[in-house]
């Protein structure tokens, strides 16, 4: 094999490859065979299909065919190797020039991981906002801790924003029931907005007993973006009622004896929420500022795989929510063409982010251990609800166990950086992702 690399960019280059038509013998052998198995001609044996006859009855075109699509990548491989290319993506390969013993000459264009020239971290500056709690944010850690204890207290008088109710629905198109739309003594809050569009808007107003009909669109089922007549019938009108604010509450709703002593655990919970809050955002300035101040390129192809990879999962998930794409950028008010565009921006940053930390992780020579290996492993198995053996063979089939190894260490070069850029506040005070990490260790440990 003989082949050339031409550089066509900073993040691409092309290999021009010329094949001997002798190399490609152990891949027509093995095309011969492959193909015998799969035949069936009377008077032979299945994989015993002589190659004569398989060019007679197959065609030696086909091959051919099989024996290059089986040495390219192999021959792409090689010149990698040979020229120190560092790979990533997909290759393009075009056939230029084959026939029957003949040289296979294909170029192959591939993106290749940009030079990059790291600054010394000491050297970046981010500024994040100041960690400040108000009344307020513990009043509403308060609130929402009352609302887990409400109690519903059933009232003679018309339904409000905020009561519950009792009711019984019955959906019809055209005067045919619609199936699954019918339910009994359903308990609904008004204003919620949590069931049928149209339902919150009628229920204001009804008391016990009282029954009226509206018109909704159906989201799912075989009627799904037909409009629904939906009779309502209201069973009972509660009023939701919340405990005092009093010690006794304290003691009903946590280990403290004192609304005081509730209060200041809450407000500690909070300033927790901010710190982590403001890490983050730490994080992301510094990535985003380490982004631009290298001046990393984003490779197209990978960024190109990297878009089609989000927009399929996005349709994924909406399949599983039981809608479409179309109905997704119409809620949105939004064009493909705007959703492709967002998904490219954040796409390329993210393929930037990932090129900086391999960097990183390349020039401060980071490992990652089995143990560290092994507890990502567990982690994300257990997040998919899977043996954490299994999650790993299934890695190692789809070929992805790899990218979770560099997920890994893309982490710690991460955390490299989180300790030697300067973090500080609106203020000018010092942020210190140490002191929150202790902080952090210690209430695992009490």
């Amino acid at each position: 094999m003989k082949s050339t690399v031409e550089t066509l960019s900073p993040t691409r280059v092309r290999l021009a490859i010329e094949v001997p038509f002798a190399e490609l013998e152990p891949s027509l052998k093995k095309a011969y065979r492959e193909i015998a198995r799969q035949v069936n001609v009377p008077g032979f044996r299945p994989g015993r299909v002589p190659p004569p006859v398989i060019d007679q009855r197959i065609g030696r075109s086909v091959v051919l065919n099989e024996a290059v699509q089986e040495a390219i990548p192999q021959n792409i491989l090689a010149a990698v190797r040979e020229h120190e290319v560092k790979l990533l993506g997909r290759p393009e390969v075009q056939i230029t020039e084959f026939s029957d013993g003949a040289p296979l000459k294909f170029t192959a264009e591939v993106d290749v991981r940009p030079e990059i020239t790291l600054p010394d971290l000491a050297s970046i500056e981010v500024t994040v906002d100041e960690l400040q709690v108000a009344e307020s944010d513990v009043d509403a850690q308060v609130n929402a801790l009352r609302e887990r204890f409400a109690t519903l207290k059933t009232v003679e008088r018309p339904a409000q924003e905020g009561d519950y109710v009792q009711i019984d629905l019955t959906a019809t198109v055209n005067g045919q029931e619609v199936p699954g739309g019918s339910a009994t003594n359903v308990s609904h809050e008004v204003g919620s907005k949590r069931l049928l569009p149209g339902l919150d808007e009628v229920l204001v107003g009804l008391s016990a007993g009282d029954s009226t009909t509206f018109t909704s669109q159906l989201v799912g089922g075989e009627f799904a973006g037909r409009d629904a007549d939906v009779a309502v019938t209201v069973r009972a009108v509660k009023e939701k009622q919340l405990p005092e604010l009093d010690d006794a509450f304290a003691q009903m709703a946590s280990e403290f004896d004192t609304l005081e002593e509730l209060r200041a655990d809450l407000r500690k919970r909070v300033e927790r929420v901010k710190q982590l809050e403001q890490l983050y955002a730490a994080r992301d300035k510094a990535l985003e500022e380490l982004v631009k101040v290298t001046g990393v390129p984003a490779p197209e192809g990978v960024v190109r795989d990297e878009v089609a990879a989000r927009k399929q999962a996005l349709i994924n998930q909406l399949q599983q929510l039981g809608t479409s794409l179309e109905d997704y950028l119409k809620s949105e008010e939004k064009t493909e063409e705007q959703l492709e565009s967002e998904l490219k921006e954040a796409a390329e940053q993210g393929v930037k982010i990932q090129l900086v930390l391999d960097a990183l992780a390349d020039a401060e020579n980071i490992q990652v251990s089995d143990d560290e290996f092994g507890h990502e492993i567990v982690h994300r198995a257990q997040r998919v609800g899977m043996a954490p053996q299994q999650y790993y063979d299934q890695l190692v089939r789809s070929g992805a166990a790899a990218a979770v190894y560099g997920d890994v260490r893309r982490g710690k070069a991460l955390a490299l950086v989180m300790e030697r850029v300067t973090i500080k506040d609106t203020a000018g005070n010092p942020v210190s992702v140490d002191a929150l990490r202790n902080e952090s260790d210690n209430d695992h440990k009490n």
